[in-house]
């Protein structure tokens, strides 16, 4: 008998076929479109921008770096979204109550009155206090601005060198593509943030031009005191956890 004829409709592919299909699969990749990512997206997928550091393990301190010279600078979005994290962090409430507690017993602002009203009015002020100059500072200005509303710490020099480079980060920051300038956001932020604060919800008797300046005085005295401490706190910081971390003999 003549050997069985295999059916050509049962052949395996060929080998041929399949190169010319992975070649297919190859050119489509080819064709498809790349995708192509904005200045801001490049910037939010980047190395972290802020951070997660907080004053004498309490008070938010995201916008503080070290050892950060090369940095991508942060976007609109992220601006907006650090001040509020900062702003609304569970830590403001016991903060502000303090604040409070002091003004009511200095009396400042005796139009608030005193006792319990007086106290939840000073609260409030506090608190929207704080709230509006930091989006004006950190957030707003500085998106309309293209500044850098972070503290880039340097840590290098003596004691004195390094206060009078904390300090100076009042009147100068840097701009979104690096360079120093003159800090609009916080010299001008703090006064708009005054002047909103005082002419709104502050006592009738308090809404003066002289008051104004006094408040904006003592929001810059503030955050001067606020950006020294923030120079020297990773320095704190590290013996503090150096210590905590050593055996107890």
């Amino acid at each position: 008998m003549p050997p069985p004829v295999s059916s050509p409709h049962l052949a395996p592919p060929s080998q041929p076929q399949q190169s010319s299909q992975q070649g297919q699969a190859s050119q489509e990749d080819k064709n498809k479109p790349k995708e192509h990512k904005t200045p801001d997206e490049k910037a939010e997928t980047a190395a972290p921008a802020t951070s997660n550091d907080r004053l004498f393990f309490t008070l938010p301190n995201f916008l503080t770096l070290e050892n950060a010279d090369q940095v991508p600078p942060l976007t609109t979005k992220q601006k907006f979204a650090v001040v509020t994290r900062s702003s609304f962090d569970y830590i403001q409430v016991p903060w502000y109550a303090f604040l409070a507690g002091v003004s009511q017993a200095e009396n400042s602002e005796p139009g608030y009155g005193q006792g319990a009203a007086g106290y939840g009015k000073r609260f409030g002020a506090a608190a929207a206090d704080g709230t509006i100059e930091n989006y004006w500072t950190s957030a707003i200005l500085p998106s309309l601005l293209h500044q850098d509303p972070r503290f880039f710490q340097s840590g290098k020099g003596g004691f004195w060198h390094r206060t009078a480079y904390a300090m100076s980060r009042i009147v100068v920051t840097r701009s979104d593509s690096g360079s120093n300038q003159f800090n609009v956001s916080e010299v001008l932020g703090s006064a708009i943030a005054a002047s909103i604060s005082t002419y709104s919800y502050h006592p009738h008797a308090d809404k003066t031009l002289s008051n104004t300046a006094s408040v904006w005085g003592s929001q810059i005295g503030y955050d001067t005191v606020t950006i020294v401490l923030k120079e020297f706190w990773p320095d704190i910081r590290r013996k503090l956890t150096h210590k905590r971390s050593e055996p107890v003999p």
